[in-house]
């Protein structure tokens, strides 16, 4: 070594006393310098705590950070390789060794069955006695049946702010007490129009309302003053549904609700509006299905669609995806008249369009309503937005 240093010398090369691990080491050294707050922080943005864990084998510095996340996130997906018993026990464990005092958000998403009820339940327990002010909680089966039961202390938790429950069958008793709560996500949960009206009673900042593939209501209520952005994404109801839980026409009644979007399959007849007078912004992207038995599935998608626009001319902008916009290219071939201001995107570019989309496009903007209004129609390509996007 002495002597490559002296060759390097007199050919007048600098020599390499820095080797790329010492450099990499450097690095290392300059980040676990950082304050724990700093490294927790960063260790809180990984993808989920499973990442986290794993840093414990940097250095000492590492070891016990993991252990005070304010984030914690527990993912079991059908492609991985490890039984289902041992994802439980791994999150016991990892649960037992955590010291907090405040828990921002706890992230549950695995499949589920009755054997792990109390186990579920725990979990809730320990994020509550943290004062978790984000609950994302996704117990999915096969059947996308809800199993879980809510136990009865998780309706009176006074800590939630944001929660998303999927998979997840509601029975409180008596009045439910959410009063911090702002963002509420239930997906695949047979609700009547009483819980609705409870959920709504006990939340009294709620602003975001989703429903997603919900079912069991024939009128979504909302007669809260809190509430401006209501998604309905989705109506279908499993297989082994007795038919008194089956609407085939819901009504959506939500006169303070400035913003609506409509999404995904719905597998009904109607889907009619009572009283929508506040809204600012409409968004329709969804595919229609279900039973008909007075009518064929184009008339029904085409009086549907016409129910929708006739509801929503005072809207100052929109969206509509491509089902929608295939279903009015034939409204307005049958002589349906719009409103002299409304404006369409183009649309060419999406993978969904063919030339019979553009069946009286030209003659939208000549169009004689008198009941014309400033409307903006924009055409949605990609289908509807994720479901982080549904909760902004």
């Amino acid at each position: 070594m002495e002597e490559k240093t002296k060759m390097a010398e007199e050919e007048g090369e600098k020599p390499q006393t820095q080797p790329e691990t010492l450099k990499r080491i450097r690095f290392e050294d300059r980040i676990s310098s950082l304050p724990d707050c700093l490294l927790i922080e960063i260790l809180s943005r990984l993808p989920s705590t499973k990442h986290a864990i794993t840093t414990t084998t940097l250095s000492k510095r590492w070891q016990h950070l993991w252990t005070s996340l304010h984030t914690l996130i527990f993912t079991h997906h059908k492609t991985h390789n490890h039984p289902q018993t041992h994802f439980y026990s791994y999150v016991d464990k990892t649960l037992s060794q955590c010291h907090h005092f405040k828990l921002n958000k706890l992230t549950l998403y695995t499949c589920y069955d009755y054997r792990f009820e109390s186990q579920v339940n725990n979990w809730i327990r320990y994020a509550v006695n943290c004062n978790v002010e984000e609950l994302n909680l996704t117990l999915w089966n096969v059947e996308c049946e809800a199993e879980f039961l809510l136990d009865q202390f998780f309706f009176n938790c006074c800590c939630f702010t944001h929660l998303k429950l999927s998979g997840c069958v509601f029975n409180p008793i008596g009045d439910i007490n959410w009063s911090k709560l702002n963002k509420l996500w239930i997906s695949h949960a047979n609700l009547d129009e009483g819980l609705i009206e409870n959920v709504l009673s006990g939340s009294p900042v709620l602003e975001t309302l989703v429903l997603d593939n919900c079912y069991g209501y024939r009128r979504v209520n909302i007669t809260s003053k809190s509430v401006k952005k209501l998604v309905f994404s989705g109506y279908m109801v499993p297989d082994n549904v007795s038919d008194d839980d089956v609407a085939n026409v819901v009504e959506i009644n939500a006169p303070g609700v400035l913003s609506l979007a409509i999404h995904d399959d719905l597998l009904l007849w109607k889907l009619l509006f009572v009283d929508v007078s506040s809204l600012v912004e409409a968004d329709l992207d969804y595919t229609k299905g279900g039973h008909y038995d007075t009518t064929t599935p184009k008339e029904a998608e085409e009086e549907m669609l016409k129910g929708f626009i006739l509801n929503l001319r005072h809207v100052k902008e929109l969206k509509i995806g491509i089902f929608c916009f295939k279903v009015l290219c034939r409204l307005e071939a049958k002589g349906f008249v719009f409103p002299s201001n409304l404006k369409v995107h183009d649309v060419t570019s999406s993978p969904l369009y063919s030339d019979d989309d553009s069946v009286g496009l030209s003659d939208w903007s000549d169009s004689d309503s008198a009941e014309s209004r400033d409307w903006e129609v924009l055409l949605l390509d990609d289908g509807p937005t994720g479901d982080e996007d549904a909760f902004v």
